[in-house]
């Protein structure tokens, strides 16, 4: 991984939410480089090449046709080789069971997607800003979903 930008993909299959999502950074000014994929499919295909850049951070929707988020974190929580990736779930979804579920199989953090710019923003900075290593210690229920 290259240390001079943090690498950060996205798989959503709503092609307003990719592109909020990569305007977001953009306004950000922060030395990112992201990558989007439309579904699960296409993440895992990318992921799995034996020459893939790991991210730093995967954002992760849920609801995907194909292959769904939670589909995809169980594989690569299954994979040593991603042992390292933090995993953001980016989500409309607000179901507890999503929630619950997606902890327990060990995603790092859980947001539900906001309608506004602004928030959105400021949600994409905090996550990057995070001290992964640090936060993950302490990682428990309370301090799973991301509210901003």
């Amino acid at each position: 991984m290259n240390d001079n930008y943090t690498h950060i993909i996205l798989a959503d299959d709503d092609e307003d939410d990719r592109l909020f999502f990569e305007d977001a950074f953009e306004e950000l000014k922060m030395a990112t480089k992201v990558n989007t994929y439309n579904d699960g499919v296409y993440l895992m295909d990318y992921l799995n090449k034996k020459d893939a850049i790991i991210p730093h951070i995967l954002f992760l929707d849920l609801n995907m046709p194909r292959k769904s988020g939670k589909e995809c974190l169980i594989e690569i929580k299954n994979n040593d080789r991603f042992k390292d990736l933090v995993i953001a779930i980016y989500s409309t979804s607000a179901s507890e069971e999503d929630i619950e579920d997606t902890f327990v199989q060990g995603a790092n953090i859980y947001i539900k997607k906001p309608s506004d710019f602004k928030k959105l923003k400021k949600i994409l900075s905090s996550v990057v800003t995070t001290n992964w290593q640090y936060h993950t210690n302490g990682l428990n229920r309370s301090n799973f979903l991301l509210r901003l």
